[in-house]
């Protein structure tokens, strides 16, 4: 039996509520560490020279938001485990890129499936989002739900890896956000903010032009798309380079995207250097926009949710069952999330190629503070 990802409550300050993450997810963030340290360890790189790769990132970090440095030392404090061990976990992407680039290894990027279907076409007019994320199957024992009670800003219910300040999820002011890898010739010329982090930025806007802004102009230190939306009725793409970003918006009221460019401009301008490690990318978002259109007229999220089940090519598939990368992990798709950001609902099914049963997180929940979809 695959288990449902914990649930972990926190409100208070930034300091106060990482010291309380930290105590109830331990034993994750632990396995977290681990899992990135034997990762980098395996490809020559030591303790100390992982720790100062995370050490350079905390400058940047602290100009951008001082207080996720605060709420990583406090998970850290909680946790018991090093500071820059909890960076780590924050910008594993960035930091396993310097470990491949200075190994010249093969890369096993993260995959994934993102879909947001706009009011107009959706059965009961409000916005759906949802994605795939495709990454090491042992993360599904790594994973979190955060519904982060804040003073400053609007509340928060986001999945993440044990450790990390935000991954994908929603907030009170109806922001939805998804992420997928993306890799260009531009990546890793300098270091941007974390990737992670951007994503917890966005989460804690009230107004979503402040989460398009910190997408489009916030420097990365590599490629990214970003997926935000709003549930009264906007949404859009952001390919996101590490110096520039571009926009892809809605079609017959779908975006779907992979792990490959889509925006023309984008493809004029810089090359993308990933799909020889995502070629399934290639038809994973014609998959899904084509199941979806299938349906014809208006679609629930149960269609959403089926069209992510997807199992065409498999295991090379929008739902990926676990199967060894290019890279030569152990690969699957780690989680499905179904988003409803009007309702505040987040439903999520780990390894749903071997498991499709849901467990639903509330922003606002019913007295049962987790249940059974």
């Amino acid at each position: 039996m695959v288990e449902a990802f914990p649930l972990i409550e926190l409100s208070g300050s930034p300091e106060a509520r990482g010291r309380a993450y930290g105590q109830k997810a331990a034993e994750r963030i632990r396995r977290s560490i681990g899992h990135y340290a034997a990762q980098l360890a395996e490809g020559g790189h030591g303790a100390e020279k992982v720790r100062g790769w995370a050490r350079d990132f905390v400058p940047r970090i602290e100009a951008f938001a001082p207080h996720h440095v605060a709420e990583m030392r406090g998970i850290a404090e909680g946790s018991g485990q090093p500071f820059e061990d909890i960076v780590l976990i924050n910008c594993r992407t960035e930091v396993l890129q310097l470990g491949k680039r200075a190994t010249l290894a093969a890369q096993d990027p993260d995959g994934c499936t993102g879909v947001i279907v706009m009011p107009e076409r959706s059965r009961d007019g409000a916005l759906l989002h949802a994605q795939n994320w495709d990454w090491k199957s042992e993360c599904a024992e790594t994973g979190v739900v955060l519904r982060i009670r804040r003073d400053d800003g609007p509340d928060i219910l986001t999945f993440v890896e044990a450790g990390g300040l935000a991954r994908a999820g929603l907030n009170a002011a109806g922001i939805g956000v998804t992420a997928n890898y993306l890799e260009s010739d531009r990546d890793y010329r300098e270091l941007g903010v974390p990737l992670a982090l951007l994503r917890r930025t966005f989460l804690e806007q009230e107004n979503v032009a402040l989460s398009f802004r910190a997408a489009y102009v916030t420097r990365k230190s590599g490629s990214n798309n970003i997926m935000i939306s709003q549930a009264g009725g906007v949404a859009i793409d952001f390919e996101c380079a590490p110096d520039e970003s571009f926009q892809i918006h809605p079609t017959d009221g779908l975006i779907v995207h992979a792990n490959h460019w889509q925006s023309p401009v984008a493809l004029a301008k810089l090359k993308d250097t990933g799909i020889a490690n995502t070629p399934d990318s290639l038809y994973r978002d014609m998959r899904v926009r084509g199941l979806l259109e299938a349906k014809g007229g208006k679609l629930s999220i149960e269609d959403v949710r089926d069209a992510l089940f997807d199992d065409y090519q498999s295991p090379w598939s929008v739902c990926r069952p676990p199967r060894m990368s290019l890279g030569g992990n152990l690969s699957a798709t780690v989680a499905m999330l179904l988003m409803q950001p009007a309702k505040g609902i987040l439903d999520i099914a780990p390894l749903p190629a071997i498991n499709r049963n849901f467990t639903r997180y509330e922003l606002n929940p019913a007295p049962a503070q987790a249940r059974a979809a």
